[in-house]
C-alpha cells in the first residue's frame, strides 16, 4: 500500500499521526500529492525527511505566536502573564484563564497545543516507518547512518510525548500513521515508561553532541531529556528517580555525551546562551535553530514579547504584539547587583538604538507620542493608578523580555559610541536544554535524597552557577544555611526565567495550586494537569477525561 502526504488547504496536516488530530473539518480539497515510494532515494532526501519535524517544533515548543507548549507551560507559573493592556490583549479571557487557572475543557490555547505536538509527533512517525522497511542502498545511506537517523527521530518522538505528558498527563501514544485510528488514553506511569524505553534503547545509537548536530536531538539532548523525566518522576508515576537523575546529568557534566566547540562546560558569562552567535555556547544541549541571514529562518518569540514599537530599543525590524510580560513583583525578586536583572529584563524609560533619544510609541494608544516606559506594573493608566490586576492594565504595563539578544540590523551611536551591524541578527537559537539547567537539576536530586539540605557538591554546583551573575566583588555564595529548598525554587525562577520550566518547577516543589501570587490565589489540585482538550474527546471517544474536569 502506498503512502500520501498531502497538502490540505485550511486543515494542519502534513503527515497523517491519526485522523483525530488532524482538523475538525475533514473534507478535504487535495492540491498536490507526493507518492512516498517515489521519496527517500538518496541521502539529500532522507535527511530531509529528518530535519521536517524540527521546523515544525518551532511552532510548538518555543514562543511562537502559536498556542502550543510554551503559553500554558509559562502563563499558568507565577512569573509571566498576558494580561489586557488598553484595547489590547482581552483575546476572549484565555490568557486570564491561564492565569487564574481558570481554563475550560474547550479553551483554544490547550487544543491547539495538543494539535501541534501531535502533529510534530506525526512527523517523527512517518519517516521512522519509511526508514525502516527501506533498505540502505535504496536511499544511499550507510547503516550506521540509518540506525543514527531512525534513533534520533525516536529520540524526538519521545520529546514530543514528555511535553505532551507533562501538560496532560494521561495521552495516547501511536507509534505508526493512522494506526490506531482511535487510539485509547494511556495511564501516564504508561507513558513515562513508554518515553524512558524510547530514550535509553536509542541514546547509544544516536550521534554525539556537536557544532553539526546543533538544533538536533543528539545523545546529549537524550541525555537531558532523561534528566527532566527523573527530575519529575515522582510527580509524573509516583516514585522518586533522585539517583537516575544524577547519573543522567552526570553524563552531561563529565563531557560523555559530547559538546559544541570542545568539551561542554557553563560559559563564562550569562549571555554567550542568548547572543545571536549562541550556536557557539559551550553549554548548549539541544536548541531549535535559526539562520536568517543564509536561510532566511528567523526566531519567533518577538511576536510574544515585544512592544509595538520594539525596533526602535534594537536596531532591528521585528516588533510585537504587546503581549507578555513579567508579573508584578518578579523584578524586585532579582538583588540590585545581580546582572541578570538589567541584561535579561527591560524595565524603566527606553531610548533609541540609533541615537540615545527617547523610544516613542505610537499607533494610538495609551503612550502614543510619548517615551515608552516599562514599568513593574499592571496600571490602569499611565498616571500611575494603584489598580494592579489582569483586566486594566496599559500599553506600557509591565517588566519585558530581553534575555534572548536579535542583535542589530542597523548602525547606531548612543552616547558617542559607535554600535556597528551585527552580521548575524535574528539567528540565535532557543535553547531547550543547556548545561545550567542541568547543573540545577542534579543539584535537587541531592538535596532531596539528603532530606532538602545542601551537602558540599550541590553548593558546588548552584554557586558555579550563580557566581557569573555577579561582579567578584559582589558574589556572596550559597551556604547550607541558605540555600534552602525555598531558595532553590527561587533562585530556578531568577536563573530560568522565560525558558518554560516553571510550571513544572512550582508543581515539583508542590507549589503551583497551593500557593498565591501576583493576582492569583490558590486552586484546585487537579489543575496540576490541563484536561483534555473536548475538541479531540468529541472526535476519538477512547480519550479519558483527567480526573476533576
Amino acid at each position: 500500500m502506498k503512502n500520501y502526504k498531502k497538502i490540505v488547504l485550511g486543515c494542519l496536516v502534513a503527515a497523517p499521526l491519526f485522523l483525530m488530530n488532524s482538523c475538525t473539518k475533514l473534507d478535504e480539497n487535495v492540491y498536490d500529492q507526493l507518492i512516498s515510494d517515489n521519496f527517500y532515494n538518496n541521502k539529500n532526501e532522507v535527511l530531509s525527511a529528518v530535519l521536517r519535524p524540527y521546523t515544525h517544533a518551532s511552532a510548538w515548543v518555543t514562543p511562537s505566536g502559536q498556542d502550543g507548549w510554551y503559553r500554558p507551560s509559562e502563563l499558568s507559573g507565577d512569573q509571566l502573564a498576558w494580561p489586557t493592556k488598553g484595547r489590547h490583549g482581552e483575546d476572549g479571557g484565555k490568557w486570564k484563564r491561564l492565569h487564574y487557572h481558570t481554563w475550560l475543557t474547550d479553551d483554544a490555547p490547550l487544543n491547539n497545543a495538543w494539535s501541534l505536538m501531535y502533529w510534530g509527533m506525526g512527523l517523527c512517525n512517518d519517516p521512522i516507518e519509511n526508514l525502516e522497511k527501506r533498505d540502505i542502498s535504496a536511499m544511499g545511506i550507510t547503516q550506521v547512518e540509518k540506525d543514527s537517523y531512525i534513533a534520533e527521530l525516536k529520540l524526538f518522538r519521545a520529546f514530543h510525548y514528555l511535553k505532551l505528558m507533562d501538560l496532560f498527563g494521561n495521552i495516547p501514544v501511536v507509534t505508526q500513521v493512522g494506526i490506531p485510528a482511535k487510539p485509547a488514553t494511556l495511564p501516564r506511569k504508561d507513558v513515562f515508561a513508554f518515553i524512558e524505553k524510547e530514550i535509553l534503547d536509542n541514546v547509544g545509537k544516536a550521534q554525539l553532541h556537536s557544532k553539526a548536530m546543533a538544533g538536533r536531538m543528539s545523545q546529549a539532548g537524550a541525555y537531558a531529556m532523561l534528566v527532566e523525566l527523573y527530575l519529575n518522576a515522582e510527580v509524573w508515576t509516583g516514585t522518586a528517580r533522585w539517583d537516575d537523575c544524577i547519573a543522567a546529568a552526570d553524563k552531561l557534566i563529565s563531557g560523555a555525551a559530547g559538546g559544541q566547540n570542545g568539551a561542554m562546560a557553563l560559559d563564562p558569562n550569562i549571555t554567550d546562551q542568548f547572543k545571536t552567535t549562541n550556536e557557539l555556547s559551550k553549554e548548549a544541549i539541544f536548541s531549535i535553530a535559526y539562520e536568517f541571514r543564509l536561510a532566511s529562518a528567523q526566531a519567533p518569540w518577538p511576536s510574544e514579547f515585544f512592544h509595538f514599537q520594539q525596533d526602535q530599543i534594537y536596531g532591528g525590524a521585528r516588533n510585537g504584539n504587546d503581549g507578555i510580560v513579567v508579573i508584578p513583583g518578579v523584578f524586585t525578586n532579582y538583588q540590585d547587583q545581580d546582572l541578570r536583572k538589567r541584561t535579561w529584563l527591560l524595565e524603566g524609560p527606553q531610548v533609541r538604538f540609533d541615537n540615545g533619544q527617547p523610544a516613542l510609541a505610537s499607533g494610538g494608544n495609551e503612550y502614543s507620542g510619548l517615551q515608552i516606559n516599562f514599568v513593574d506594573n499592571i496600571r490602569k493608566n499611565k498616571t500611575g493608578s494603584t489598580v494592579s490586576n489582569m483586566s486594566e492594565g496599559e500599553e506600557n504595563s509591565g517588566v519585558r523580555f530581553n534575555k534572548y539578544k536579535l542583535g542589530n540590523q542597523v548602525a547606531g551611536v548612543v552616547n558617542g559610541v559607535a554600535v556597528p551591524i551585527d552580521p548575524n541578527y535574528n539567528s540565535g537559537d532557543w535553547n531547550i536544554y543547556r548545561l545550567t539547567w542541568v547543573y540545577f537539576a542534579k543539584a535537587e536530586a541531592l538535596m532531596r535524597k539528603n532530606g532538602n539540605v545542601a551537602n558540599a557538591e550541590a553548593l558546588q554546583l548552584i554557586n558555579d552557577c550563580k557566581k557569573r551573575a555577579f561582579t567578584a566583588a559582589n558574589f556572596v555564595p550559597y551556604t547550607a544555611a541558605t540555600l534552602t529548598m525555598d531558595e532553590l525554587l527561587a533562585e530556578r525562577g531568577r536563573e530560568f526565567i522565560f525558558e518554560g520550566f516553571r510550571r513544572d518547577d512550582l508543581i515539583r516543589f508542590g507549589k503551583f495550586t497551593t500557593a498565591s501570587w501576583w493576582d492569583h490565589t490558590p486552586s484546585a489540585a487537579f489543575r496540576n494537569t490541563f484536561p483534555i482538550p473536548q475538541v479531540q474527546r468529541t472526535l476519538n471517544e477512547n480519550l479519558t477525561q483527567n480526573a476533576g474536569y
